[in-house]
């Protein structure tokens, strides 16, 4: 079946649109349903529900003490606020990270992760932490708070490339979360619905599954899959701070915000100060990292869909992986071109190894077919591989497999715990018995001192040679 004929832009009222395509937040025919926390919100976020979490469904949250009660219902009335007037800009947000907050972010984080700069881990910092959190508060509203740089890590990426990671200090660990914790409140109103990287109550199943929906039931022939070139190292500080400020009018915050990226990062000894980009490991840069692209990229791309597009537009965006799904490849070609002027504009550039423009979709196939070509090619986002299939009644399938070079990285090191798993798996040994009933179900053994390096042998080994009378 051939895609639509190009018609001219697409005006409200020529067809029903998805409602991923509506002014909503969020976009209901693909996230997930879930209880928002105030009762008169929209309900604008229903998810397909997901299979294995039920056990956690099920816990109940700590119990709330009356503090966190009244902290709740203060986050509450930002969030309200934020949801009522998209153009305020709150001014008084700080009072908010009290110790209570700072407590409950110290318990929100991870008690193995590894320690920063200044050496002090999880439970280190748990000896006497009332008073420490007390201390820590106040030097936050007095202004005496000084951010630590960042331990510098790498690790390997698929590549073969090093990815950097900033380890934070501890305390700079829990101050950024219970920030983020109260600017949530707010952002959490204004991005859009196709917007899935780090948000609560948001992941990449879901981003997915919207991908898979979108795909599945509009008339996506082209995709563009975009990718952002070293965007966490990319982002510019002073258009990050003009963007945070669009919101933000609490000057405090924003010099919170402005000693983190400033405070550079560790290695080898050395402290290298930072003038571009968020570290990433940091608790508050994905948060960072989203507003960034929501004024570069979400609201730009809503009004080019509505403004400029002759055809359906879908689009899912998980951090700085975007996949953009087209009608018609004019539309495409000209979103493409716009994109990178766009992104140029902000200190960013897409990736040129990928970013690709490919024809897929429910009608790709018979229309490469049409035209003597092979198959759709394939795109990955996400971890997994997206292919054009087909059901066996002839009906378009979207299949998704893991990357091949990603379950080949997982995998290294882990083979002998895998054959290891393999024999504990086998049959207990024969109950006691004589020799020649036992013969038929053990081997002899063989000689006692196993090959070097032979894990698994040497257990077998023991196995036979226990089994003996």
């Amino acid at each position: 079946m051939a895609a639509r004929e190009h018609c001219g832009p697409h005006r409200e009222g020529d067809e029903p649109k998805p409602m991923m395509h509506e002014e909503e937040k969020s976009d209901p025919a693909i996230v997930a349903v879930k209880r928002t926390n105030e009762a008169g919100r929209p309900a604008e976020e229903p998810v397909e529900p997901r299979a294995g979490a039920k056990e956690n469904a099920e816990q109940g949250g700590t119990p709330r003490t009356p503090s966190r009660t009244s902290a709740s219902h203060g986050l509450g009335r930002v969030r309200q606020a934020a949801r009522l007037k998209e153009e305020e800009r709150f001014t008084a947000l700080l009072h908010h990270v009290d110790v209570d907050q700072l407590r409950e972010a110290y318990f929100a984080l991870r008690r193995e992760a590894a320690p920063g700069v200044d050496g002090v881990t999880w439970k280190d910092y748990g000896e006497g932490l009332e008073a420490r959190l007390e201390s820590l508060r106040s030097r936050v509203h007095s202004g005496a708070y000084r951010a630590q740089p960042s331990r510098r890590r790498f690790i390997p990426k698929p590549d073969g490339r090093q990815r950097p990671l900033g380890i934070a200090a501890l305390e700079d660990k829990i101050v950024q979360r219970a920030l983020v914790e109260v600017l949530n409140a707010i952002y959490e109103e204004d991005f859009l619905g196709f917007s899935y990287g780090f948000r609560p109550g948001r992941g990449q199943h879901d981003a997915l599954d919207a991908l898979a929906v979108g795909i599945d039931r509009t008339a996506v022939n082209w995709v563009l899959d975009a990718d952002i070139a070293g965007f966490f190292d990319a982002v510019d500080h002073e258009w990050l701070i003009r963007f945070v400020e669009h919101r933000i009018g609490d000057r405090r915050v924003i010099r919170l915000i402005r000693k983190w990226l400033k405070a550079g990062v560790m290695e080898d000894g050395q402290v290298t100060p930072t003038g571009m980009g968020t570290p990433q490991g940091a608790v508050i840069s994905p948060l960072l990292a989203n507003i960034y692209l929501h004024y570069v990229f979400d609201l730009w791309a809503q009004q080019w869909r509505k403004r400029h597009a002759w055809g359906q537009i879908i689009l899912v965006r998980y951090a700085d992986d975007i996949v953009v799904g087209f009608e018609h490849k004019a539309d495409a070609e000209r979103f493409w071109s716009d994109l990178k002027e766009r992104m140029a504009r902000f200190a960013l550039a897409l990736h040129p190894d990928k970013t690709r423009l490919i024809e897929f979709g429910r009608f790709a196939a018979a229309n490469r077919e049409r035209r003597g070509l092979g198959k759709p090619e394939s795109f990955n986002f996400l971890g997994f591989t997206h292919i054009c299939g087909r059901t066996r009644r002839g009906r378009f399938l979207l299949r998704r497999r893991s990357r091949r070079d990603r379950m080949g990285l997982r995998g290294q090191g882990y083979g002998d715990r895998i054959r290891i798993a393999q024999f504990r798996s086998l049959p207990p040994p024969p109950p006691a018995g004589p020799r020649d009933d036992l013969d038929r179900f053990v081997s002899p053994a063989p000689p006692a001192t196993p090959r070097d390096g032979s894990v698994v042998e040497s257990a077998l080994r023991d196995f036979q040679l226990s089994s003996l009378p």
